[in-house]
């Protein structure tokens, strides 16, 4: 292995890594990320083999060269222990739980973020949720970003989980979000956008970025409200039909509809009435991974968004 720059690394499969995954091997090379950070890299297309973005289960021929861009902030629970957090419990059985995740609660422990994540949480409170084979991954199915609110499933055993990604994989998982967006909507739209990362500037996602990948988020508008400055707004509800990296914020900020106070894709013509992105995940639906069963699990607002909504109303009846 050698570094090709700041933070690309490169890698020549030998001949002796035939059939193997990708990430199995890559792992186990010196100085290489883990897995939990190649899978991300994975999908964020900054893992090629031979110059072409790669999957995780991609299965090595030897003689390729695999390069990966790293992100130094990228997620890692490897390190990750229990500590005695409390969570919002939602739904939990011997096969998953849901959590209604507080606003400003990371999920996977990163640079600056060792602790306190719901990752550590997790651990301390359910430890057959460390899982054989990636004992810190702590059963995450998938992700909600630091200051989204709402309900993530985590499972408790291998076969749980596997069950789980493999309706994520296949887009069987229902996911409802609502959010408060400024301008008003005035119809359900469809925005089918390719998302990639920023060209520019790594941390960001773009429509303009690469490698795109499909990505389609549809939404409807709930109500609209005044706000200050003559500036209108809308809660919508989305639901994502593709689960890219911040699709809806990207999306709805693409579109001339920036969620109000998301500091990264946000608009600035007026000061947000709330100190996070007024962005929560309301429901998610699945099918059981033991019964099949379809489970529909809802989280109520968090206080801050509910409260900025009281006040938005209480402003239109007062018209």
């Amino acid at each position: 292995m050698n570094s090709t720059a700041a933070t690309q690394l490169s890698f020549e499969v030998p001949s002796a890594a035939e059939g193997r995954r990708l990430d199995v091997w890559l792992a186990g090379q010196p100085q290489a990320p883990t897995r939990s950070q190649i899978k991300i890299a994975a999908q964020t297309g900054r893992l090629t083999v031979d110059g072409r973005a790669a999957r995780v289960s991609h299965r090595l021929r030897g003689g390729e060269r695999i390069i990966l861009v790293a992100d130094p902030d990228e997620p890692s629970t490897d390190d990750a222990g229990p500590e005695s957090i409390a969570l919002d419990v939602l739904y939990e059985d011997e096969f998953l739980v849901a959590i209604n995740k507080a606003a400003g609660m990371v999920v996977h422990p990163a640079a600056g973020n060792r602790s306190g994540t719901l990752v550590n949480a997790i651990l301390g409170r359910y430890p057959d949720a460390a899982l054989p084979g990636s004992p810190s991954r702590a059963g995450i199915v998938h992700r909600l970003d630091r200051d989204t609110s709402g309900v993530i499933l985590v499972a408790r055993t291998v076969a749980a989980h596997e069950a789980l990604a493999r309706q994520f994989r296949e887009r069987t998982v229902r996911k409802i979000y609502w959010a408060l967006v400024q301008g008003r909507v005035a119809s359900p739209q469809r925005i089918d956008a390719p998302i990639g990362r920023h060209r520019s500037d790594r941390k960001r996602m773009s429509v303009h970025g690469t490698p795109a990948r499909n990505a389609v988020t549809e939404i409807r508008p709930l109500e609209s409200y005044s706000l200050e400055s003559h500036l209108a707004a809308t809660l919508i509800e989305a639901r994502p039909l593709t689960g890219r990296t911040h699709q809806i914020r990207v999306h709805l900020a693409a579109s001339g509809w920036p969620i109000i106070g998301d500091k990264v894709y946000g608009a600035t013509r007026a000061a947000a009435p709330i100190a996070r992105q007024a962005l929560h995940a309301v429901s998610i639906e699945f099918a059981h991974p033991r019964s099949g069963s379809r489970l529909r699990v809802e989280a109520p607002l968090a206080l801050d968004f509910a409260e900025l909504l009281r006040v938005l109303r209480e402003r239109v009846r007062g018209e």
